[in-house]
């Protein structure tokens, strides 16, 4: 699951583009794309709001609506589209002087940036919501959350690997991947809802959070065997073994590296004293730690989560939680914006024939993909009264994480079109699901609870993104 894999080549391929562009052009094209991102995150969001929606959902339409399958202002050359399909770079050759020839590099370079600001919106939001999370929460609920994680990986893998292969006649290996592909659960967008609905800090959201962390680990694995065996037909056991032993590394490392580094942090900050004597130093410690994270072939947002966890754990949190929420504010809407604006829905048309089987095969997948995440909140045991609904559903969305395996699939050549397809439309639906499911699942008196605590009217945990929610409700 290298969602961020790309990060290892993204400076030489920028580097290489803007060699031949114009920089100016690439800067013009760049501006534009924020300000085309800025205003579908702030349209959609503030529509999904008014009608008791997570803002977050508003975000990932907003991006649908100006990116590849609607409006073309925002597209990537991942999705198959050229600078020709750009309205951006049409404007700019009819008000900037940019010309045909230096339209494709500067194409390039404003999709290579586009995407890098993406990627670091979300390390920022994983910190950010490591920082409102509690690690004691978080490790009291840790076996019930691997026990969630696991059932949520072998179900739906299962599952789907079966029912292709029996249902559908898919030989093993693209049945396989597929599989897989049901694996995966977004943790930055159901963190984001969570976060807005207040039920972060709450019991479901512990256990949430806390299964879509080890889930992402263990879909690191997945694709590692499943890859392996695209690749050449058998599994690279070192690799795997490598990248369990990695991951439980990084993870324990991180904690017992952090008890001994939160009180070193907080004796720096008070020593500096020029602006950005807080924020400056925990970025450098987030980033560092999604570095290592990278590394080690981990997804980096795990690295800056467990970055977020340590720093939560001094006495500057609540400052820090403060100065970290602008910088989220300009950054993450970039990542919801960008990942809808990269979802194809061309591929929902009925009328184009290939699409025809692949619809067929995505409702079996999408079927496949709901009923096993949410079948994970039945597994949850000593937790009287807890709301299994909300757990099994917090773990539906695939997102990014989803789209990076039907990318690495299609890569490989491993899968066929329909099939193909068939996962990019299960991508698209249980990402677009999951949020006003979420608000059904969690009953409005708990969340009106959360919200009232946040606010000050109880002593209840106070976090500043449910502040924010309280501002915008």
């Amino acid at each position: 699951m290298q969602l961020f894999e790309q990060l290892n080549f993204t400076v030489p391929l920028l580097a290489t583009a803007t060699e031949t562009a114009d920089s100016s052009m690439v800067l013009a094209a760049v501006l534009l794309s924020l300000v085309v991102i800025y205003f579908a995150s702030k349209v959609g969001g503030e529509l999904c709001n008014k009608v008791g929606l997570p803002a977050v959902l508003g975000e990932l339409l907003g991006g649908v609506v100006i990116g590849v399958s609607v409006l073309h202002l925002l597209v990537f050359p991942e999705g198959g589209t050229d600078a020709s399909n750009s309205l951006i770079m049409t404007f700019l050759q009819l008000t900037a002087g940019l010309t045909p020839e230096a339209t494709p590099q500067v194409f390039a370079a404003q999709s290579e940036v586009v995407s890098v600001l993406s990627e670091l919106g979300v390390i920022i939001l994983l910190f950010e919501i490591g920082l409102e999370s509690n690690l004691k929460d978080l490790m009291a609920v840790g076996v019930q959350a691997f026990v969630v994680a696991t059932v949520g990986v072998i179900v739906p893998f299962a599952a789907g690997t079966v029912g292709l292969m029996t249902i559908f006649g898919i030989s093993a290996i693209p049945a396989i991947f597929a599989g897989a592909a049901l694996t995966a659960t977004s943790i930055g967008i159901t963190s984001k809802v969570l976060s807005e609905l207040g039920q972060l800090n709450s019991k479901e959201g512990q256990i949430i959070l806390g299964a879509a962390v080890i889930d992402d680990v263990l879909g690191i694995i997945v694709l590692a065997v499943v890859a392996s065996l695209a690749k050449d037909g058998v599994v690279d056991v070192v690799n795997v073994v490598y990248l369990i032993i990695s991951a439980s590394a990084f993870l324990i490392g991180a904690i017992v590296f952090g008890n001994v580094f939160n009180k070193s942090f907080v004796a720096i900050a008070d020593k500096l004293k020029t602006r950005g004597e807080l924020v400056i130093p925990a970025f450098i410690f987030a980033i560092i730690m999604a570095y290592f994270a990278s590394v080690i072939h981990l997804e980096a947002i795990l690295g800056a989560f467990a970055a977020g966890l340590v720093l939560e754990e001094t006495d500057k949190r609540k400052e820090l939680q403060k100065q970290v929420i602008p910088i989220a504010d300009m950054l993450v809407p970039v990542f919801f914006v960008t990942v809808g604006a990269k979802t194809d829905l061309g591929v929902l048309n009925p009328a184009i024939p290939t699409n025809q089987e692949a619809l067929i095969m995505a409702t079996f997948l999408i079927t496949v993909a709901i009923i096993g995440k949410v079948v994970t909140g039945l597994t949850v045991f000593g937790q009287p009264g807890i709301n299994r609904w909300a757990i099994g559903v917090g773990m539906i969305p695939r997102g990014e994480v989803g789209l990076v395996f039907a990318g690495v699939g299609a890569a490989s050549g491993v899968l066929s079109k329909p099939l193909g397809a068939a996962i990019i439309m299960m991508v698209i639906i249980t990402t677009f699901i999951a949020p006003p499911l979420l608000r059904f699942v969690f009953p409005e008196s708990n969340a009106a609870t959360n919200l009232d605590s946040n606010s000050g009217k109880t002593l209840a945990v106070e976090t500043p993104q449910s502040l924010i929610t309280t501002k915008d409700d």
